[in-house]
């Protein structure tokens, strides 16, 4: 029998939402590599998601969140809700094509 996620409905419905938008933004075939660079030149690490949102990077890929700011959506949101969000940026981080990987090595070293 293989793991299966179990399925933990989202609380906060709209802020998770706008994050996970945002984060998609980011990602997206046409931009990851503006966010990545972006993660380069302020010195952050990718795979430490709260410093990418103190930083203000993702605003940097969705600007529409600059009024209000993606910090301020992940805290509206309950533990669970951050649990869930954490592991949908990081499983963003992983589908990152190897040829930007490679690029951007810096951001995903883990020192």
């Amino acid at each position: 029998m293989g793991f299966e996620r179990a399925a933990i409905p989202v609380e906060k419905e709209k802020e998770f939402a706008e994050l996970r938008g945002a984060i998609e933004k980011a990602f997206a075939a046409g931009r990851v590599e503006k966010f990545l660079a972006a993660l380069k030149s302020k010195g952050v690490r990718i795979r430490d998601f709260e410093t990418v949102l103190a930083k203000r990077v993702l605003e940097s890929a969705a600007p529409e969140l600059k009024g209000f700011g993606a910090e301020a959506l992940y805290q509206a949101l309950t533990l669970s809700d951050k649990g869930q969000m954490r592991e949908l940026y990081l499983v963003q981080v992983e589908q990152v094509p190897g040829e930007l990987r490679h690029k951007f090595h810096s951001v995903y070293r883990d020192s």
